[in-house]
């Protein structure tokens, strides 16, 4: 991801934000539908090591800051997951396949986006909230409630880390979302508690700080 210019990766700020790109020409403004999914890698610094021990940067942390950097704070702020990725080791490719494949994976999430759907229209909420990642104002509110431990738990996160209002907002949907993927495993529908509130917090990280190589997406298919 920081390969590409500052500039360019600014530029999609605006449809992740909105879903939409408007394009000004002299006395004439344009929107185009832009609604994407945005999955992007970086590794830790340009050498692609990073960190400690055998083949660590010469460079670091300066190396680190200085390419992670490249990544603006506020295009950070629009990335919903970011998950940091350690490097796999021998013993990791010696580890049997994994029980569960993509196709339980998508099954579950396809039960989750059901859950959000129904209840969108339950609720008789606009066709914009009929998903955790476009709802907003009050149809967010409506879906996406908090008990007191997880309002506790947000608040205090944020004055800690200095959360935007944007951020906030992503936390309150992934958190739904979250909450809606227990709920597809269970077969009843889940309220959003402090631990879903927990693993949301989770991944969001500061663009500064420099850390291991990272997978970072912009939405998630029930977000």
């Amino acid at each position: 991801m920081p390969e590409y210019s500052p500039q360019a990766l600014d530029s999609l700020r605006q449809p992740l934000e909105t879903g939409e790109v408007v394009v000004a020409r002299a006395n004439h403004h344009i929107r185009y539908p832009a609604r994407v999914q945005l999955v992007a890698a970086m590794n830790p610094c340009r050498c692609g090591y990073g960190g400690v021990g055998k083949g660590a940067c010469g460079k670091a942390p300066k190396c680190q800051r200085d390419y992670q950097g490249r990544v603006s704070g506020p295009m950070m702020d629009r990335i919903d997951l970011q998950i940091d990725v350690p490097p796999v080791t021998a013993a990791d490719m010696a580890l049997p396949p994994p029980a569960e494949g993509s196709a339980e994976v998508a099954a579950r999430v396809q039960a989750a986006r059901h859950i959000q759907t129904e209840r969108a229209r339950r609720l008789g909420l606009p066709p914009e909230a009929a998903v955790n990642a476009t709802a907003s104002g009050s149809a967010l509110e409506a879906i996406a409630p908090l008990d007191e431990a997880a309002r506790t738990l947000l608040v205090q996160a944020a004055q800690r880390a200095n959360l935007s209002a944007r951020a906030w907002t992503r936390c309150v949907r992934l958190a739904r979302t979250i909450a809606d993927i227990e709920s597809a495993l269970s077969g009843e529908e889940t309220p959003i508690l402090r631990r879903h509130v927990a693993e949301a917090l989770i991944y969001r990280r500061a663009a500064s700080e420099p850390q291991p190589t990272a997978v970072l997406s912009g939405k998630i298919p029930t977000a």
